[in-house]
C-alpha cells in the first residue's frame, strides 16, 4: 500500500511521452519567465546616475578578440552623447574580449566593464590618431612634436565615469615596449585613460595591464577620483607609470594596487619654459591606502616635470614593497615651479633602495630653450610615522646650490638597514630642515630636535574639498529578452 510499483512495459511509452511533455512545458515557461527579466542587470557606486542605458553589443561590438569594435565604441558613444542634457546615458560592454582602437568620451556618461569584459587595444597604428603635444610639455614625453592619443580619451568633458566590476583593459604594450626601446617610434606612446580641460571625473574599479606607457592621465582637470584600480605592467617596461594627476586641482586617489615599471604614482605639472609658460599646478591631492612594488621606481614622485607648481599634497596609509624610493621630488635648475606644502605619514616600506631621495639635478630637457636661471623651490616638505626594513639608504636629499630645499621635517620615523646596506645612511647637500625620533640619527642639515618635538612635522586635520566628492549607489537594466 502507498509503495511505487514498476508499470507495465506497454505503459513506459505513454508515461516516457508525459514526462517529455512535463519537461517541454517547464522549459517553455522558463523562457516565458526569462522573458520578463534583464540580460544583465547590477547596481554599481559612481559620482552620478544616468538616465538611458545600451550595451555595446547594440552597435554591432563583437567580442571575439579578433573584430575591431573601434566603430561600435564610437558609434555608441555619439548616439548616447545625445542625451547629456537629459539625465547623461551609460555604455555596458559585456563579457567578451573586445579589441578597439582609441575612441572620445562624452559628458554625463559612464563607461561600466563586466567582470569577464577585456578591452584589449588594437596593434594596428592607424586604429591611433595623433594629436598635438601637452601645451605645458611643448612635446611629446617619447619623441619631439605630436603623440598618439590614448585609448580611452576625453577633454573638455564634464561628469564621467569609467568603471566596472573589476573589467580589464590590457593596452598589449610590448609592441610598444619595443619600439620605444629600438628608437622606432614616430609619435609618443599612447596612454590608457586620457581626460583633459575636464571636471567631476571618476575612474575606478578597473584592472589595467600591460600599458604601452603612463596607465591613467588625468591633466587640466579638477574634481578627480581614482579608486579601486589595480594597475599592472612588467617591472621592466619603459614608462608605465600607474597614476598621474597633472596640473590637476582637488584629486582623490585611494585603495590602489599598482606593479609598474616606473613610478606608482608621478604627481606632474608640465616641462621646463612650457610648464612656466601654462601655469597650471597641481594642487589639493590626496592619495591614500595605496600599495606598490616598482623595483626601480617610487611610490610617490614629485617630478620630473613640475614646472607650473605642486602644492598641498596628502598621503598616508601607504604600503611599499621591493621599490626604489617612498618618497622622491624630482627637478632641476631650468625647472622652475614649486614643490610645496608636502605631507606624507603611515607609510611601510619593506625591501627598499631609499626611503627619502630628493634630487635637485634630474636632467631630461624638453629642448635647449629652458632658462638656465628658473630655479624650483622646494619648501615644507613633512613625512612621519614611518616603518621601513631592509634599507639599503635611509636617504638621500640633495638640493640646488645656492638654491637650497628648505622646511624638511621628518619625524618618527624608524628605518632598518639591510645587511648590505650603506654605511653611511644619510647623504644631504644643499637642504635645510629638522628631525625628530628618527632611526638611524639623520645627516646633520636635519638638525635632531629631541624626541619632544615628534608632532614637529603633524599631518593637516582639516579636509580637502576633493574629500566632499560623494558615490550614489546606480544600476543598470539590460534590454529584454
Amino acid at each position: 500500500m502507498g509503495l511505487w510499483r514498476t508499470p507495465p512495459k506497454a505503459q513506459l511509452p505513454k508515461m516516457a511521452m508525459v514526462v517529455l511533455l512535463v519537461l517541454v512545458s517547464l522549459c517553455t515557461n522558463g523562457v516565458e519567465s526569462r522573458k520578463a527579466k534583464n540580460v544583465d542587470s547590477f547596481e554599481y557606486s559612481a559620482i552620478s546616475c544616468r538616465a538611458q542605458s545600451a550595451s555595446l553589443a547594440d552597435f554591432g561590438g563583437v567580442g571575439d578578440g579578433i573584430t575591431s569594435n573601434t566603430k561600435a565604441f564610437q558609434a555608441a558613444i555619439q548616439h548616447l552623447s545625445q542625451y547629456d542634457s537629459q539625465g547623461g546615458s551609460q555604455l555596458f560592454v559585456p563579457a567578451g574580449k573586445w579589441l578597439t582602437g582609441s575612441f572620445n568620451l562624452t559628458s554625463h556618461f559612464t563607461l561600466y566593464l563586466h567582470k569577464d569584459a577585456v578591452l584589449l587595444a588594437s596593434q594596428d597604428e592607424n586604429e591611433w590618431p595623433v594629436i598635438d603635444p601637452l601645451p605645458s610639455y611643448g612635446r611629446g614625453r617619447d619623441t619631439a612634436g605630436g603623440r598618439f592619443i590614448s585609448l580611452i580619451f576625453g577633454t573638455n568633458l564634464t561628469d564621467v565615469v569609467v568603471t566596472g566590476e573589476n573589467g580589464t583593459i590590457d593596452g598589449q604594450g610590448e609592441l610598444w615596449w619595443q619600439k620605444f626601446h629600438k628608437g622606432e617610434l614616430k609619435y609618443t606612446r599612447p596612454y590608457l585613460i586620457e581626460i583633459m580641460f575636464s571636471e567631476n571625473i571618476q575612474i575606478s574599479n578597473l584592472t589595467l595591464v600591460n600599458s604601452p606607457s603612463w596607465n591613467v592621465h588625468p591633466v587640466y582637470s579638477s574634481n578627480v577620483l581614482v579608486q579601486g584600480l589595480t594597475i599592472l605592467a612588467p617591472v621592466t617596461s619603459p614608462n608605465t607609470d600607474g597614476i598621474n594627476p597633472d596640473s590637476c586641482t582637488n584629486t582623490r586617489i585611494e585603495d590602489c594596487y599598482i606593479v609598474s615599471g616606473d613610478d606608482c604614482i608621478a604627481v606632474k605639472s608640465g616641462w621646463d619654459e612650457y610648464g612656466i609658460a601654462f601655469g597650471m599646478p597641481t594642487k589639493a591631492l590626496v592619495i591614500r591606502r595605496l600599495t606598490c612594488i616598482s623595483p626601480f621606481s617610487a611610490v610617490i614622485a614629485l617630478g620630473s616635470e613640475m614646472s607650473g607648481g605642486i602644492q598641498d599634497v596628502r598621503a598616508e596609509d601607504i604600503l611599499a614593497i621591493n621599490t626604489e624610493s617612498g618618497v622622491r621630488i624630482k627637478t632641476a635648475v631650468g625647472r622652475g615651479g614649486f614643490v610645496k606644502d608636502i605631507y606624507v605619514r603611515g607609510m611601510t616600506m619593506k625591501t627598499m633602495k631609499y626611503v627619502f631621495w630628493i634630487a635637485g639635478d634630474y636632467g631630461s630637457h624638453a629642448d635647449d630653450g629652458y632658462d638656465p636661471n628658473a630655479l624650483p623651490v622646494i619648501q615644507n616638505i613633512n613625512y612621519h610615522d614611518m616603518v621601513a626594513e631592509n634599507v639599503t639608504m635611509a636617504g638621500k636629499l640633495g638640493g640646488i646650490t645656492g638654491d637650497p630645499f628648505t622646511g624638511i621635517c621628518i619625524s618618527n620615523v624608524t628605518i632598518t638597514m639591510a645587511k648590505k646596506g650603506k654605511k653611511v645612511p644619510w647623504n644631504c647637500t644643499d637642504v635645510a630642515g629638522i628631525s625628530s625620533r628618527v632611526v638611524p640619527q639623520p645627516c646633520e642639515l636635519l638638525a635632531d630636535q629631541g624626541p619632544e618635538k615628534i608632532g614637529a612635522c603633524d599631518f593637516p586635520e582639516e579636509s580637502l574639498p576633493v574629500d566632499n566628492m560623494q558615490l550614489q549607489l546606480c544600476s543598470y537594466r539590460g534590454k529584454y529578452w
